[in-house]
């Protein structure tokens, strides 16, 4: 028998052209899966969850059965007392034994041929299946191919089965360029976003509607990428309608823009095909930041910007005319431009610019005046020479200051001694208002020190004042983005529901 075993898995290796470990694995699993059936189906002393390992040796053909326990520390008990045993019970059997280790005893061995022939063959040919699957799937992989290409085999719960060879890739719902009516047998190229070796059917996750898949598609229409002289710096997509994508230019004879466009538009007209005519802008990007946003709003004329750089936003000023360029059909020109440079974009006219300036210069006015006890002349003449806040008047540079042609040296040393008290006074309040924060709000998590100062300044001193805030509160009053804020209104929450589970 152990003579016919060593055929078997030499005929089945030599057939399905894998390893013969592989072949033997798949025969110790058969095995152990009986041994297994054969302990439930026990009249006497039936074990429903045991853990059994089969060892053939490799070149007698010889095996034998164990069962065996995983060792579990002792404070955390027992979760599957058919293979573990805690700690303080295994070191009387074997007492070097550590956790997470196993106690193996040998058992009776299933004789071959008492195990189900259909179900050992089931088990024996899985085994082959994965291995084969593998095997192909590394050699795909090794290729270090970026870009799927295949014909569309199946439709699959509303994914798409895309096949290449011997493999398989899934484009799932969500990664297809919308409205693209895709068939069998149609020719398919997609970007390969991640490799999931524990997916059954498809390993391979696909996708027609990421920005990586644009990126790749221009690295492969231009060389000049490949060859270092250009490079994509980002790229936002409305898949299947229009993208954004930033280069720039490593050489100064290569024109970028016009590098990707091609003669005639015949490079940019390739991405735009193999994308369902997604048109492509494409941007000059430019370590200006307020250049580039300039850059990614085109075709509209941006009249002025504004920098925020605590909020990381910028106001962007345009005329009548351009405004419903700028903006776009549906928002989609600032969406795909805010994308594109990673900022947040305010489009407005010229109106709402200089009524947002002058609500601004207001409550700085109005600070200045209070905080520093002068009248509106004097707070005017800061706000004109570009001051916005108390720390500047404090810590500017005493002969920037000194170079105000209405302000004597007396009036500047006066002005920042004021400041400096403000700020003092204003910290002082701020740890009084910290100190007020209940125990359980400090204790959460997802705050750190500047926030819990900024929400108790807000009047935040509790978990359920937290709890409570709508995320676009708590985004002005942090200044984080609402992904920010609705994790750390979810975390506050969470108390709420801690005994309904």
């Amino acid at each position: 028998m152990n003579r016919e075993m060593l055929m078997l898995v030499e005929a089945i290796a030599r057939e399905k052209n894998v390893e013969h470990d592989v072949v033997f694995g798949a025969v110790e699993a058969a095995l152990a899966q009986a041994t297994k059936k054969l302990m439930q189906s026990d009249k006497d002393h039936p074990v429903q969850d045991a853990d059994i390992r089969v060892s053939i040796d490799r070149d007698t053909g010889e095996y034998e059965t164990f069962r065996r326990w995983l060792v579990v520390d002792d404070a955390a008990g027992l979760q599957n007392p058919d293979a573990e045993e805690m700690l303080m019970d295994a070191v009387e059997r074997v007492p070097d034994i550590q956790v997470d280790e196993y106690i193996e005893e040998s058992v009776a061995s299933v004789p071959i041929g008492r195990i189900g022939a259909m179900a050992a063959k089931q088990v024996i040919l899985q085994k082959i299946r994965d291995a084969e699957r593998e095997m192909l799937l590394n050699e795909f992989m090794s290729r270090g191919d970026k870009i799927f290409v295949g014909t569309v085999k199946r439709l699959d719960k509303g994914d798409i089965i895309v096949e290449s060879g011997r493999v398989e890739g899934r484009l799932r719902r969500g990664e297809m360029i919308p409205k693209e009516n895709l068939r069998n047998g149609d020719r398919v190229r997609a970007m390969i976003m991640e490799v999931d070796a524990t997916l059954r059917g498809a390993p391979i996750i696909l996708s027609r509607s990421s920005p990586e898949f644009m990126m790749e598609l221009f690295r492969q229409e231009v060389p000049e990428i490949e060859q270092g002289l250009l490079e994509i710096k980002s790229c936002a997509r409305d898949a299947g309608s229009r993208a954004k994508i930033a280069v720039i230019s490593h050489d100064k004879r290569v024109d970028p823009i016009g590098t990707c466009v091609g003669v005639r538009g015949t490079r940019v007209n390739a991405v735009t095909n193999e994308l369902a005519g997604e048109k492509v802008d494409i941007v000059l990007w430019s370590e200006d930041p307020a250049q580039f946003v300039i850059g990614a709003l085109a075709p509209a004329n941006v009249s002025s910007i504004v920098v925020d750089e605590e909020k990381h936003a910028m106001d962007v000023v345009v005329d009548e005319e351009n405004l419903a360029i700028a903006i776009g059909r549906g928002g989609q020109n600032v969406r795909l431009a805010s994308m594109l440079t990673g900022w947040k974009i305010n489009i407005m006219d010229a109106a709402e610019s200089a009524e947002k300036q002058a609500s601004e210069s207001e409550a700085i006015r109005h600070l200045f005046m209070q905080r520093l006890d002068v009248d509106e002349e004097v707070a005017d003449i800061l706000i004109q020479e570009g001051f916005t806040s108390l720390e500047e008047v404090a810590y500017v540079p005493l002969q920037e200051m000194l170079e105000i042609e209405s302000f004597d040296e007396d009036t500047v040393n006066e002005l920042r001694l004021r400041a400096k008290d403000a700020l003092l006074t204003m910290e002082i309040a701020r740890e009084e208002s910290v100190e007020e924060v209940s125990q359980n709000l400090r204790d959460l998590e997802v705050l750190t020190p500047a926030l819990i100062a900024k929400l108790a300044e807000a009047g935040i001193h509790t978990r359920d004042d937290l709890a409570d805030l709508a995320i676009d509160e708590l985004v002005e009053i942090t200044s984080q983005t609402e992904e920010e804020a609705k994790a750390i209104i979810l975390k506050a929450r969470e108390h709420w529901f801690a005994g309904q589970a």
